[in-house]
């Protein structure tokens, strides 16, 4: 073989090399599960509490990262309108016996409730953390959710 082919295959497989490494950190688990991760590193604690905006919780929606979402709004409310994917999980019920049953303890959680003037997410967030988990409090809740044009699932 001469010197041009051999340069063209090693650089054939350079580039190969690199775009498979590229593909699997992209699309791989742990790739999206990083990006929640990282995002739990960045937003700082405000009383205690990792509070996040409605951008950065479209953001973990759309990343495919595992994560719970959990309204802690009663459940007559839940019944009436809740964002897509949440469990409900009244934070009255939240204690040392409910939580486990309730929520695994490797993911990540996302609380929320009516609006920024609730404060049933924060007292949640602040039990769930005292249990050990790692939440953010998605602030601007339902009334946010559906001021930025989501449906409510019944």
């Amino acid at each position: 073989m001469n010197k041009f082919g051999i340069v063209f295959l090693t650089a054939l497989f350079g580039v190969l090399c690199i775009g498979y490494g590229t593909s699997y950190s992209a699309d791989g688990p742990e790739a999206k599960q990083k990006l929640i991760e990282q995002l739990f590193k960045e937003v700082p604690p405000k009383d205690g509490v990792k509070e996040i905006t409605c951008e950065q919780f479209q953001k973990i929606r759309n990343s495919g990262a595992d994560y719970v979402l959990v309204d802690v709004l009663s459940p007559e409310s839940y019944a009436k309108g809740h964002i897509g994917g949440a469990i409900s999980f009244p934070v009255k019920t939240i204690d040392d016996k409910t939580v486990s049953a309730k929520l695994p303890k490797n993911l990540f959680v996302v609380v929320y409730c009516g609006s920024f003037q609730c404060h049933a997410s924060t007292i949640a967030a602040k039990k769930l953390s005292g249990f050990g988990y790692k939440v953010f409090d998605y602030k601007g809740g339902l009334r946010e959710w559906q001021e930025r044009g989501n449906a409510l699932v019944k």
